[in-house]
């Protein structure tokens, strides 16, 4: 390694590399436990949430598993693994748990900019579909979790449900749909960005933007990191050492955990995914749709990009997207350099990563596809959901890029993993966060893992296990498995969030 000649400043406790929903979770956190903390936070973009967790590019919809059809396969003897489904679901309560926490203590006081009530729906069509559909309710509807879901056949219904969907469909197409009505729209980027603004203003908190981290190593003199980082405005550089280094840094993750060379990072590649929407600029259009309805995602399809008609509240106002398109991309961020994929590529993940391509041609071909769609192939794929759809009323949106994680496999070689990764190292000094969606909407027990993993000791103890509790309440429980608690813990959540009145019973299907 080059020797580094600037001098190195005495460190803070915690450096949280990426100013997102990730890194912002976990300092809020670490400081509710431990306040004493000194926490730097570095961005290299200029202002915190701009990448990912933005509202138009990637985090929206609060992923609770009411709509999303790829968390629940149907496995080969016909039945329905909902197992991702309840994990999920559970996660999303957390989440809501900690930011009623927040609300409560005045440390979040804006709860409406962030996070509203919208009807969680998916819609099928075709006979296999709906058969699928009736399967994946019934087997919801064993835990309470998903009680209150309503299915429904009847075109009338749907209607009713949403109706730009179901406006001059052929009435001979077998249609299907389930509603959850305590499903909700969550702004990551207002969240992320409120919490940030507290979290600088608390006492050894700082927060540094426009600052890229150029390199890391352990220090054999102090112990933990040192970070070699660049003001990209003014090209000044410095170095900093800490105890413990969060990497949140999005699709940019990859490259700065595989500087760290620590044991736990060999084998891990990253395939990046980009991502467009088509927005709707019809105010009329907009106001006749109020639910996120959620399809099945093609053959070959990742599945972030199962299509969905999502009513959104951006900066005060509704909006309503389609999408996401997919697209291929060598960029790790939407901000990065067409260089990331070939940089991140080294002997301890060539294998793994040149297998997981073997293994997804599929994929591939959905990608290229994806790329080469014309205008009027968005369109035509708007209209399965939109069958009204017309041009004028809709625009093209650049999303974000999203980086799937790819890891060994002693049977594949190689495999592409779909979901988000905790990397660690043994003496937890370092970790970072791998993968995509559900991503922001689990940020909170991600960051409790991370906390049990990193904080061993500190998480053992009786100050830590009763603040962890009084922040989350379901802590340390499994709540898919207790009801009561679980209902009586919705119920407050709603009602601090700001979400309406909290009453159901489970409904018979029709």
């Amino acid at each position: 390694m080059a020797k580094h000649k600037k001098p190195t400043q005495k460190g803070p406790d915690v450096i949280l590399i990426g100013a997102g929903i990730m890194s912002a979770t976990l300092g809020v956190l670490l400081k509710e436990l431990q306040p004493d903390l000194t926490i730097d936070i570095y961005e290299r973009l200029d202002s915190a949430a701009a990448e990912s967790s933005d509202a138009w590019n990637n985090a929206g919809t609060g992923h609770s598993a009411f709509c999303e059809l790829n968390y629940t396969p149907e496995k080969e003897d016909g039945s329905i693994d909902v197992s991702k489904a309840i994990k999920i679901a559970e996660s999303f309560e957390q989440s809501k748990q900690f930011w009623a926490y927040l609300i409560e203590k005045d440390f979040l006081h804006d709860a409406p900019n962030f996070i509203r009530s919208i009807p969680h729906m998916s819609f099928v069509w075709g006979e296999e579909n709906v058969n699928y559909l009736q399967k994946r309710f019934d087997t919801l509807q064993q835990n309470y979790l998903f009680h209150g879901m309503q299915y429904s056949e009847d075109p009338a219904q749907l209607a009713e449900w949403m109706p730009l969907v179901m406006e001059h469909r052929d009435p001979k197409q077998p249609v299907a749909a389930t509603r959850m009505d305590i499903g909700t729209d969550v702004n990551f980027g207002a969240l992320t960005r409120a919490m940030f603004r507290r979290l600088s203003d608390m006492p050894g908190v700082r927060l540094y933007f426009a600052h890229e981290v150029r390199d890391l190593w352990r220090s054999k003199s102090l112990g933990g990191w040192k970070l070699r980082l660049e003001n990209v405005t003014t090209h000044q550089e410095k170095e900093v050492q800490t105890n413990f280094l969060f990497i949140g840094a999005g699709g940019g993750s990859l490259r700065l955990l595989e500087k760290s060379d620590i044991p736990e990072s060999r084998g891990f590649g990253g395939f990046p995914v980009s991502g467009q929407w088509l927005k709707c600029v019809n105010r009329d259009i907009i106001e006749q749709h109020h639910a996120k309805v959620y399809g099945k995602a093609s053959v070959g399809a990742p599945p972030m990009s199962v299509p969905h008609l999502d009513t959104r509240m951006i900066e005060g106002k509704q909006e309503l997207l389609f999408g996401p398109y997919a697209g291929f991309s060598t960029k790790f961020l939407k901000s990065g350099s067409y260089l990331d994929l070939p940089k991140s590529i080294q002997l301890s993940n060539m294998a793994p990563m040149l297998m997981a391509g073997l293994h997804n041609i599929p994929l591939t071909r959905y990608l290229i596809q994806q790329v080469m769609q014309s205008p009027e192939d968005r369109l035509a794929a708007l209209r399965e959901y939109y069958p009204d759809a017309k041009m004028e009323d809709w625009e093209l949106e650049i999303a974000g890029q999203r980086v799937q994680v790819i890891k060994k496999d002693e049977d594949e070689g190689g495999v592409l993993e779909f979901g988000t990764e905790v990397v660690s190292a043994a003496d937890g000094s370092i970790a970072a966060l791998l993968g995509a969606s559900p991503g922001a909407s689990t940020a909170v027990s991600i960051m409790l893992d991370l906390l049990k993993r990193c904080f061993p000791e500190q998480s053992k103890t009786e100050a830590w296990q009763q603040k962890l509790k009084e922040m989350i309440p379901s802590y340390g429980q499994v709540l898919a498995e207790n009801p009561e608690l679980g209902q009586e813990l919705r119920k407050h959540t709603s009602d601090v969030l700001g979400l309406g009145t909290f009453e159901y019973t489970p409904n018979e299907s029709r």
